[in-house]
């Protein structure tokens, strides 16, 4: 299948790649020449534009940063709908405002061009090895259609409901993130306080009702003193905004994440908002001027 990919960052490169793998013929866009260029050599094509790719392909997949990104894409000048013929599916893959994703989807409907939402979690790993977590929004006939592309890119895709859904159930997850990664970060600043060595307390609790996908990703990032990003405390920030605005528009409490939000703030306000969230670990370091690692 011809299938066009637009967004090639940490996330959108190996999920394209994956795609390339299992034999389909991708027409991809992005703003870093590089990015194109790595899977062109891969047999890749390049689209000048979003509504080149549209113009081109039955499918449009879309991974890009934040709300106002997609709907440049898919909504603004020269952007997918834009180039797009009755029929066109896209697929938007971005954590997105769920109130912003059902307006997209409403303008898609405007032109006869059908969408399913389908944010990811996982990072950048599971975008490697083709094993992310799928939510997904929309039609459920779409979803039904679709679900065997997305199945290259994620071990569980799961329906949600609705337009707006995928992006609702994306944020809830990156609240537990969120909340996880600092719930470990405070545990482990406990034991080195207290004069016990976190990796112990790490090898002792990970089999335990504490453990987690979460600690087992996170914690031996902290206790290794590593950084580099597999998602970025700028893009959890992000997440984490949409969240609380959802949240106050729905009435409902968020105290633990907003708490989060804060620390994420202190860590962007340190220059730390290129690093991997499990930085949120550098907050209590600063706190207690000590070290976990």
């Amino acid at each position: 299948m011809k299938i066009g990919f637009i967004g090639l960052g940490i996330m959108g490169k190996p999920m394209a790649r994956n795609l390339i793998k299992a034999g389909h013929d991708l027409v991809v866009h992005d703003i870093n020449k590089e990015s194109i260029d790595s899977l062109k050599e891969l047999g890749a094509s390049a689209g000048k534009s979003p509504a080149d790719v549209a113009g081109k392909c039955p499918l449009v997949i879309t991974m890009l940063p934040n709300s106002p990104h997609v709907k440049t894409v898919v909504c603004g000048e020269d952007g997918v709908l834009s180039g797009s013929k009755q029929g066109l599916i896209v697929i938007d893959m971005s954590s997105i405002d769920p109130l912003a994703s059902q307006e997209i989807a409403a303008s898609c409907a405007e032109k006869g061009v059908r969408m399913l939402e389908a944010p990811v979690s996982g990072g950048e790993p599971k975008a490697v090895d083709g094993t992310l977590s799928i939510m997904c929004g929309g039609d459920k006939d779409l979803f039904d259609e679709c679900k065997g592309i997305l199945t290259l890119m994620g071990s569980d895709v799961v329906y949600c409901g609705g337009a707006g859904a995928g992006n609702t159930t994306k944020l809830a997850n990156q609240v537990i993130v969120a909340v996880n990664i600092a719930a470990v970060s405070e545990a482990f600043m406990l034991a080195k306080r207290a004069g016990v060595d976190p990796n112990t307390v790490f090898q002792a609790i990970k089999g335990g009702l504490a453990g987690s996908t979460v600690m087992n990703a996170k914690g031996p990032m902290m206790l290794e003193n590593n950084t580099n990003p597999g998602f970025k405390i700028d893009l959890h920030i992000k997440d984490l905004n949409n969240a609380i605005e959802t949240a106050h528009a729905k009435g409902a409490p968020l105290p633990l994440t907003v708490q989060v939000m804060e620390m994420m703030q202190t860590l962007r306000a340190d220059g730390l908002g290129q690093c991997d969230h499990s930085a949120i670990a550098k907050y209590y370091e600063k706190v207690a001027g000590d070290t976990i690692y």
